[in-house]
């Protein structure tokens, strides 16, 4: 059968491998456990290069070939790219597509990295293995792990799967910080998770909050108050100096200070 080619497991058992060759690109299909399966998936594979007879909406669980392959295949015809990942080429963007239901978009700018890069869902986040770890794609945005929507950061379409710049707003950078509105101004409040969440301050800006933050965070550790994993914020704008002298500054809540009577 055209397409089809017979190979051996570890084990010894057979199995068969389909593929196809368009605009001299040698593709794999997949491997199947029959040699009429892999037929088909050439077959298919052949109807949307060739004989352009179906589009990605023409996807169906009836299909033997992958949902992967089927948008592979469907781009490398209309846009005259090939990605191995399932990546379709629009005007001024890209879509990856995770699933029939799960399309991704991403600016243009970001294509040569997820082209090498497979984007897995894991419960409600996606994410990446970069150098053998694990990166939410947040991150790329300055958006750091467990960081909330809504509160953090906000898809500005109100479209989570929207990844394009324009679409996203960061709205607090920093660990522990949120920005609220009191008495019709902006405000930056810090807060510090030791057994419950305790408010370190106010502060007019969102570095003095970070810088209070840490603040905190070296306070209840060197007092023994909590022997928490934090993570600290690390300040881009400011060289040493500069933040040796907000963090001796700023202050932080005297009820969290007093904590360190009770362990005494």
């Amino acid at each position: 059968m055209k397409g089809v080619f017979k190979a051996y497991k570890k084990n010894g058992e057979a199995y068969f491998r389909s593929s196809i060759t368009y605009k001299n690109k040698h593709i794999s299909l997949g491997s199947f456990d029959n040699p009429k399966l892999a037929n088909k998936a050439y077959l298919e594979a052949y109807d949307i290069v060739f004989n352009k007879r179906y589009n990605l909406k023409d996807y169906n669980k009836k299909r033997t070939l992958s949902f992967e392959k089927w948008v592979i295949l469907c781009n490398f015809r209309d846009n005259g790219y090939y990605f191995g990942n399932p990546i379709y080429l629009h005007k001024y963007y890209f879509s990856y597509f995770l699933s029939p239901d799960i399309e991704l978009k991403f600016d243009t700018d970001d294509l040569f990295y997820y082209a090498s890069h497979k984007i897995h869902k894991k419960g409600g986040y996606f994410y990446v293995n970069d150098w053998g770890l694990q990166q939410n794609i947040l991150n790329r945005y300055g958006i750091r792990n467990f960081a909330v929507k809504g509160l953090d950061y906000r898809f500005k379409n109100g479209d989570y799967y929207d990844f394009r710049h324009y679409n996203i707003e960061v709205i607090n950078s920093y660990h522990g910080v949120r920005k609220e509105f009191r008495r019709g101004r902006m405000v930056f409040v810090a807060r510090i998770n030791i057994y419950g969440s305790w408010t370190i301050g106010t502060y007019s800006s969102p570095i003095n909050a970070a810088v209070a933050y840490n603040k905190a965070v070296d306070f209840v550790i060197s007092k023994g108050i909590s022997s928490k994993n934090y993570t600290k914020n690390y300040i881009e704008e400011l060289d040493s100096q500069a933040y040796k002298e907000i963090y001796e500054k700023v202050k932080i809540s005297k009820k969290i200070l007093d904590m360190e009577k009770n362990i005494s």
